[in-house]
């Protein structure tokens, strides 16, 4: 299961980042599909599976700071990645020049997510993450196209976007397994961190999806939400 779901982080991300070379950029309305069906089956995954394990085995009444504190830190994050962990995929790139404070800021985003896949529910979450990270890889790689910077600069970036999610996952597995020193004692609130990041993306891609039509869905995006939402229901009732 620990080689899946690597190399499962890894493709998604790095296969949704190459697709920038053969697939229209202008074309936004698929891209819109697939932020809606992840936004949503990522809120529901953490509202079934992620809030309830963290309470589960522990009685610590402060671990709601670090949700709150979460949510708080990727609003931070936003302000230098400029929304490209929502897909956004912005029309004026930084030409001629390397976006470092996008690149670092959805390299750490994307580091944290693959944390949570250390303990239970690895099958629901790998899935959401994954998608997630198809629309987020391909708006990185338009941006670096619209940077006017080397082709072969954009592959490595990519490739490395694309290591961070799976190297989230494997630090957090060796923490949880007590790999490291006594940090284990540190996992949940680690994880509830993390909660606050995925709320904060989930809703982000919901509200946008929302206010993008007028602050009314269309058919097709309330299908795609009403999907991702209803697969989250039964992986939870079956599990």
């Amino acid at each position: 299961m620990t080689l899946l779901i690597i190399v499962t982080l890894f493709l998604s991300a790095l296969l949704g980042g190459l697709a920038v070379f053969f697939v229209k950029r202008d074309n936004t309305d698929l891209l819109r599909l697939v932020l809606s069906f992840s936004g949503a089956y990522l809120f529901s995954i953490t509202v079934l599976h992620l809030i309830p394990e963290i309470y589960a085995h522990n009685d610590d009444h402060y671990l709601g700071l670090y949700v709150l504190g979460g949510f708080l830190f990727q609003l931070l994050l936003e302000r230098f990645s400029e929304g490209i962990e929502h897909g956004h995929i912005h029309k004026h790139g930084h030409h001629g020049h390397f976006p470092i404070g996008v690149m670092t800021s959805l390299c750490l985003h994307a580091f944290l997510e693959g944390m949570p896949l250390a303990k239970g529910h690895q099958r629901e979450l790998l899935f959401g993450i994954a998608i997630h990270h198809i629309p987020a890889a391909f708006a990185l790689g338009s941006l670096l196209i619209q940077s006017t910077v080397r082709q072969r600069t954009i592959i490595l970036s990519l490739f490395i976007f694309a290591l961070m999610s799976p190297i989230g996952f494997t630090l957090s597995n060796m923490i949880s397994l007590g790999g490291i020193g006594e940090i284990n004692q540190y996992f949940d609130k680690m994880m509830a961190i993390v909660i606050g990041i995925f709320l904060h993306i989930s809703t982000t891609i919901l509200f946008e999806s929302s206010s993008a039509d007028h602050h009314h869905f269309n058919k097709r995006k309330l299908l795609a939400v009403i999907t991702g939402v209803t697969l989250s229901l039964f992986n939870f009732l079956v599990h």
